[in-house]
């Protein structure tokens, strides 16, 4: 199964939002189904087959998440940060201000839902392959 090292390695390669269909095709390759992600931390949930898990360490210090989320705004910073326009720090401090409490990446779906602290689900998006 894979480590959270080789995840690391190919979180690497990732500088914007733009980089990120290919990160989701590596971590296919190291058998990865899906990932949470949380914003106030940065810590990540990464999932497998056969209910194998690994979880990352804190990335950053702790971002404040809204209480209420504000899609149309949120939408904003994605398509900002898909287009390259931020780096992912910036892109966590956006999400945080826009009540994203973690995104949820279902591999085998190729989506990539975000939810707000209440665990509603605020936007979903299809990942490019």
């Amino acid at each position: 199964m894979f480590t959270i090292d080789q995840i690391k390695e190919a979180h690497s390669k990732v500088k914007s939002g733009a980089d990120f269909p290919a990160y989701i095709q590596e971590l296919i390759a190291l058998g990865v189904k899906g990932y949470d992600t949380f914003v106030n931390d940065g810590h990540t949930e990464y999932f497998g087959t056969d209910d194998y898990r690994a979880v990352s360490p804190e990335k950053y210090a702790t971002i404040a998440v809204a209480p209420s989320a504000n899609k149309e705004r949120f939408i904003e910073f994605l398509v900002m940060h898909q287009d390259g326009q931020t780096d992912y720090m910036t892109f966590c401090n956006h999400a945080g201000q826009c009540g994203i409490a973690k995104w949820a990446v279902d591999i085998i779906e190729m989506t990539c839902t975000y939810f707000d602290q209440s665990n509603a689900a605020i936007l979903i998006e299809k990942i490019p392959s």
